[in-house]
């Protein structure tokens, strides 16, 4: 028989690379099959279960305010859209769009020579009669004409007055004049030396009934159509921010002027008229506004961001996580704006709670930080509601 020391000899060179390899296999098979039989759990016989990657946001405290937003078109609230009152060929254009007119002033001038005849014939009228009467006066004072003869021609005579002075009227008409200080923002095509206009009876005054339309640019407004459940939130007074796509980079002021009585029961909605109280000069009527109107504010609001809250029925709640594992924390909520929200309790200044990965957590679990929590808080409430 031969000796453990002999058969360790012959195996040399290669042969002695071969059977380490096969004694480390066998090896790493016995530790696997202890593993799947459980020998590689913890010192209490129970699984490790991996912490959950979340990312956090600690809770701060800033000026919050609740703001209604909506979008309308910007107007003139002083607009005027100027008519003919008299048929004429227009003989005069003297302005056109852009130009800034004064109340009164002349934008174009009609022919009138058939209004100036009238005129002149209804003063000839008038003056006969007035001639005739004083002679009348002279005769009724003598006894030689009746009194009723007397005041039928004092009728006629002060019908031929007014006649008279209904012609230089109209004859005044042939100057077509702005009616408000403003700027020219529109101009019918129609208005060219050479074509006669006539005015459009019956109708209401539009941009498409009219000559020109003049409109002040130091009285812009906005109506804004405000669902009814928003009615108790809003009140004369507010402020509101305004922004435009056409000046970015930049917000305007404006404060609520009216609010009307009526809702729309089609729309369920009511208007609010909000002025623009600083245009800066930029601001022209058709431009397309974004309003945030302020209706409540809280200087020293503790807030969170929106995404932080749970999913699922009830009360609304938070992660918060505390020595590496995440607690569930029922939360009372205030005022949103945007991406942030306020909590009014359930929380305190500085805890972090889980804004991204709650998902993946449960109560109790452990949980890993990837980010830091100094997220930012809300955004700051603009200037404009400091008002």
């Amino acid at each position: 028989m031969r000796t453990e020391s002999r058969i360790e000899a012959e195996f040399t060179g290669p042969a002695r690379v071969l059977l380490a390899a096969l004694v480390i296999a066998s090896a790493l098979t016995l530790a696997a099959c202890g593993d799947a039989n459980g020998d590689s759990a913890g010192k209490d016989g129970k699984e490790e279960v991996p912490a959950v990657p979340v990312e956090v946001a600690a809770t701060q405290r800033s000026e919050m305010a609740a703001l209604y937003t909506g979008t309308a078109p910007i107007e003139s609230d002083r607009k005027a859209f100027v008519m003919p009152r008299v048929q004429g060929e227009i003989r005069q254009v003297l302005a056109d769009e852009g130009q800034r007119v004064r109340a009164g002033q002349v934008l174009a001038r009609l022919d009138g020579d058939k209004l100036r005849l009238e005129v002149a014939l209804y003063e000839a009228t008038m003056r006969k009669l007035e001639r005739d009467y004083q002679r009348n006066l002279e005769l009724q004072q003598k006894g030689l004409v009746s009194a009723t003869a007397l005041d039928n021609l004092k009728y006629e005579l002060e019908a031929a007055k007014a006649n008279w002075e209904l012609a230089k009227l109209q004859l005044s008409y042939c100057d077509i004049r702005s009616p408000i200080n403003g700027t020219v923002t529109q101009r019918l095509d129609v208005v060219k030396v050479g074509n006669t206009v006539t005015p459009v009876g019956g109708v209401i005054e539009s941009a498409d009934s009219s000559l020109f339309v003049v409109e002040d640019f130091d009285t812009l407004m906005l109506r804004v159509n405000v669902p009814e459940r928003e009615l108790a939130k809003l009140s004369v007074g507010q402020t509101a921010e305004l922004t435009f796509d056409a000046v970015p980079d930049r917000s305007f002021l404006g404060k609520i002027s009216l609010i009307s009585p009526y809702v729309n029961a089609d729309t369920a909605t009511f208007a609010v008229r909000v002025h623009v109280t600083d245009t800066g000069s930029l601001l022209r009527p058709g431009m397309f506004a974004r309003v945030a109107i302020v209706y409540e504010r809280r200087p020293d609001a503790l807030q969170i961001p929106r995404t932080a809250l749970l999913d699922g029925d009830g009360p609304p709640k938070v992660f918060v996580v505390m020595d590496g594992k995440a607690a569930e924390r029922a939360v009372k909520l205030g005022l949103s704006n945007g991406a942030m929200i306020e909590v009014v309790s359930g929380l305190k200044d500085g805890e972090q709670v889980v804004v991204v990965g709650q998902a993946a957590v449960k109560p109790g679990a452990a949980v890993r930080i990837v980010n830091s929590p100094a997220r930012p808080a809300a955004r700051t409430v603009p200037a404009v509601a400091a008002g």
